[in-house]
């Protein structure tokens, strides 16, 4: 008799599959089930060699193959299909039993989720799990919520297939209920910055004059760097690419208008409703916006009046250092906001999320890893960090490239070449640098028009002009 899987995988799609993949290849029995089972059978089939599989073509036969607790992670469509497979395995799990959702899930889903198992006496872990295809076979990154008691039966499972940095496995508990869907959704919101950053770097340099091939040069020279990341090593891949047809670099032949599938949507509402700024991570989602919107840009085109996107500089070396500088000043200030964002809602769900913990498990396998968050991860484990940017080493480092991102800034802007995303993350750090803020007219015409009183700074209290009577102020 063929023992007891001790870890199920339903929905064998792509990353269903490679994940079903990676837990066998770590020698876990794994138990399989996809609702079309030619699916199933194809895994066994193509795979069946790398390690222990228990295929099952009807569901019952497939929680049946488990040992207790059964630990099943789920890998399908978040949102609909999601509910209807935890529907249909409920009625046959019994108490203890542990359900892990890997997919994209909205965090208040996950929150809704976990209550209504727990209700039942099961344990729902909603889980992020980063770093695409390759990532789910070789190693992901993996950010699990739900119970400590469902992370100690579940954890050391899945910390055998994370990537490892280090000799430590890029995946820790994050916190319960939703904090793993959250945790993954800021990282998906770094990401659209962490790109539109990249972007606009190789956008500033085309527009000095260098060809698609000497900017991929470029990134391959700021990937062995202090730029050293995934997405950096990729960007050199992608314009280095030559189409077959025309001999044309692909970048130049790609559509200009990019798409999303809104976790980055998601980031922006929920700092929204948290009162987080990440405007860099909103900029990245509107940029997107924009260039998807076909109408508008098909009217304007042509029409608006601006310089014409010629970027003239003596020194090209220089740009190029300086752009560097830019997009590392850039992505900073993208991971502050973000991991303030994650702080925010962790004190607001009581979630107790370590930041240095989140850091460290994206060093590897996920889509932003980098070498920057090495020294993320350090300064947020020195303690009593409230915002990334006054970190010891960083504030170092945005003091010696300030001057290269406001020239970089200026330059872009002067050319016509739009740049959101530097321009957003220098006017954040601008901001809260400064030691007054024109907020204060705000609050004082919104006493005018709405008596929603102002603080004064010589003493404590709410105060109202009155603005259409004699002018006296009072205390409100």
């Amino acid at each position: 008799m063929t023992a007891l899987a001790n870890i199920g995988v339903v929905g064998l799609a792509v990353m269903g599959s490679n994940l079903a993949r990676n837990l066998a290849r770590h020698d876990h029995r794994v138990a399989l089930y996809n609702r079309s089972p030619e699916r199933t059978r194809a895994l066994v089939a193509d795979h069946g060699s790398e390690g222990t599989f228990v295929p099952s073509e009807q569901l019952e036969d497939f929680v049946a193959s488990l040992e207790q607790p059964r630990r099943i992670v789920i890998m399908v469509k978040a949102g609909a299909g999601t509910d209807a497979v935890i529907d249909q395995l409920v009625p046959l799990l019994d108490e203890g039993d542990i359900v892990v959702d890997g997919g994209n899930a909205h965090f208040e889903h996950t929150r809704r989720r976990e209550a209504a198992l727990r209700e039942k006496g099961l344990h729902f872990v909603g889980t992020g799990i980063s770093g695409g295809e390759v990532g789910a076979l070789e190693g992901p990154s993996i950010m699990p919520g739900g119970s400590q008691e469902s992370y100690a039966a579940l954890g050391p499972i899945l910390e055998s297939i994370a990537a490892q940095v280090d000799g430590e496995a890029c995946c820790a508990w994050m916190g319960p209920d939703g904090a793993g869907h959250f945790v993954k959704m800021v990282h998906n919101g770094i990401e659209y910055a962490d790109m539109q950053f990249i972007a606009e770097a190789y956008d500033v340099l085309s527009a000095a004059g260098l060809s698609a091939a000497e900017i991929a040069d470029v990134f391959r020279e700021w990937n062995t760097g202090e730029l050293d990341s995934f997405l950096v090593e990729i960007t050199a891949e992608v314009l280095s690419q030559v189409d077959a047809t025309s001999g044309r670099p692909l970048v130049e032949l790609i559509t200009d208008a990019a798409e999303q599938k809104g976790t980055g949507r998601w980031t922006v509402q929920t700092a929204l409703e948290l009162g987080v700024p990440v405007s860099t991570i909103a900029e990245s989602v509107f940029a997107r916006s924009a260039s998807g919107d076909a109408a508008v840009r098909e009217v304007t085109r042509g029409v608006l009046a601006g310089p014409d996107r010629t970027l003239s500089v003596d020194d090209r070396r220089q740009l190029i250092d300086d752009v560097r500088d830019a997009l590392w000043s850039s992505k900073v200030v993208a991971y502050a906001q973000g991991l303030d964002q994650i702080r925010k809602a962790s004190e607001e769900y009581g979630w107790d999320v370590d930041i240095a913990t989140v850091a460290r498990i994206w060093r590897g396998g996920c889509i932003i890893r980098a070498r920057l968050l090495a020294q993320i991860s350090d300064e947020y484990a020195a303690g009593g960090l409230r915002t990334l940017l006054v970190a010891p080493s960083i504030l170092e480092g945005l003091a010696d490239r300030q001057g290269a991102w406001r020239r970089v800034v200026g330059l872009a802007t002067t050319a016509g070449v739009p740049v959101p995303g530097f321009s957003s993350a220098l006017g954040y750090y601008d901001t809260v640098r400064a030691e007054r803020l024109p907020a204060a007219l705000v609050q004082g015409l919104r006493d005018n028009f709405g008596a929603h009183t102002y603080g004064r700074t010589d003493r404590p209290g709410a105060f109202h002009t009155l603005w259409s009577g004699d002018r006296s102020e009072v205390e409100a």
